[in-house]
């Protein structure tokens, strides 16, 4: 075999094993979840009533990036619920409209934070949750773009804006 084809199959091989990493299941309650690795899982639209489940499979902490405003967010209904199945709230407002860099730091922080770990990110529909993480793996993991991206893509990151908006993000606390 020849050398470039010791590479396609390579490569190949890595983006195989990353989709493998990245598993789609249903969670009652739950839009979109999917858990990224031993230590965090992405989703959608999350209910209230879904806070027991994700306690029960062993998550510490939630990171909710809905805005108060938008329809269905129920952020303190989630709160409450997450809080009385002894996971820890952290609320981290990001618009998609206009995302804060600012946002982009809390959550680095608090996604880093092994206290948190295992740790439940979600937003409306995991577009917000697989753009942060996408930062995460590109300035705390030192993921390469490439990588960082087809991960995001699996998530289920399609809005251009908001992986923009990580980019730069991750462009901007690069320097």
């Amino acid at each position: 075999m020849t050398r470039p084809h010791i590479g396609i199959i390579i490569s190949v091989l890595a983006v195989t094993s990353l989709l493998a990493q990245v598993k789609k299941e249903d969670l009652d309650g739950v839009r979109n979840f999917t858990i990224i690795d031993g230590t965090t899982a992405c989703a959608g639209a999350t209910e209230p009533r879904a806070m027991a489940s994700i306690a029960a499979r062993g998550y510490k902490a939630v990171i909710n990036l809905r805005v108060a405003t938008e329809s269905g967010a129920a952020i303190e209904e989630s709160r409450a619920a997450a809080e009385a199945a002894g996971l820890t709230f952290i609320h981290l407002p990001l618009s998609v409209a206009a995302p804060d860099m600012t946002v982009a730091d809390a959550f680095l922080k608090a996604v880093t934070d092994t206290a948190h770990q295992p740790v439940y990110i979600y937003c409306a529909s995991g577009q917000r949750a697989a753009a942060l993480w996408l930062a995460k793996r590109m300035l705390v993991d030192k993921w390469p773009k490439d990588k960082a991206l087809e991960e995001a893509h699996a998530i289920g990151l399609t809005m251009a804006p908001l992986e923009q908006f990580a980019l730069d993000y991750v462009a901007a606390r690069s320097k």
